[in-house]
């Protein structure tokens, strides 16, 4: 099989029957922890399988950022789901989610730090040790930065990657909201990640509250990420390109017309 291409979807249960009645769509994304690895995957999940539809596992509970080795459970889990989409890649965040034995159900971002990068690194080796297929890593959007740092966020990423040899997840919406919030040029950053190893990107709705962008998942993509979106395929399109929507869905049309804007920003072929 091979990785994913095109603009794909978020699979969630509740747009199932939407998902399936997309006739370009060529991948999906699904969140790793909702699927048992022993199976058997959803009704509409297995049908897109069955038309030949790439799956990507993206995880969610790994806190490969953590101070503490990876879970090997939790692991073993992504590669089982990985084995039965019978998945190209899986995908995971640069975050931590528990410390103590205490879970946050939250990502948490990560002090910039060289001992940050040691231990995301670590984590990362242990991980890619036992998974089937190669991982993407997604840098998340953060509301602060830590005191400490001593990297900026483009050296951060990019000592992981080298020292990793992990492809990119690159959430174009992030990158706006980080830069957004941080006062800063989200073009500035982009010249310096390495667009050459992303293995697909990321566009999500987002909105202002309390004087912060957030990135909600519920809102439509505003037009400043798809003019990001723009700028990331003049210098280097990725392969392929995933709509991440969880909840607040809006009618069938609205949802047709935000997958037919990313296909025309990016230039891909659309989906609907």
């Amino acid at each position: 099989m091979t990785g994913p291409h095109g603009v794909g979807i978020g699979w969630r249960p509740e747009i199932a029957g939407f998902v399936a009645d997309l006739p370009g769509l060529r991948f999906v994304e699904v969140v790793a922890e909702s699927l048992a690895p022993t199976g058997p995957l959803p009704p509409g999940l297995a049908e897109l399988r069955g038309r030949g539809v790439t799956v990507v596992p993206h995880g969610v509970r790994l806190s490969l950022g953590g101070a503490e080795p990876v879970d090997p459970a939790r692991v073993a889990h992504l590669a089982g789901v990985a084995e039965l989409v019978g998945a190209p890649l899986v995908s995971e965040h640069i975050a931590f989610v528990r410390a103590g034995g205490l879970e946050a159900g939250h990502l948490l971002p990560l002090p910039r730090s060289r001992a940050a990068v040691a231990a995301v690194v670590a984590n990362v080796r242990r991980a890619q040790a036992e998974l089937p297929v190669p991982l993407a890593l997604e840098p998340i959007a953060a509301l602060f930065d830590w005191p400490d740092d001593e990297l900026d966020e483009a050296d951060f990423l990019t000592a992981i990657l080298d020292a990793t040899g992990a492809s990119l997840l690159l959430d174009v919406a992030n990158v706006y909201a980080n830069a957004r919030n941080r006062g800063a040029d989200p073009l500035a950053l982009l010249d310096r990640l390495p667009l050459d190893r992303v293995a697909y990107a990321h566009v999500a709705g987002g909105a202002e509250r309390d004087g912060h962008y957030h990135d909600t998942h519920t809102d439509p993509v505003p037009s400043q990420v798809l003019d990001l979106l723009r700028e990331v395929c003049g210098r280097h399109r990725p392969p392929a390109l995933l709509l991440e929507r969880d909840g607040r869905w809006p009618p069938a049309a609205a949802l047709r017309a935000e997958l037919d804007a990313l296909a025309a920003a990016s230039g891909f072929p659309v989906v609907t």
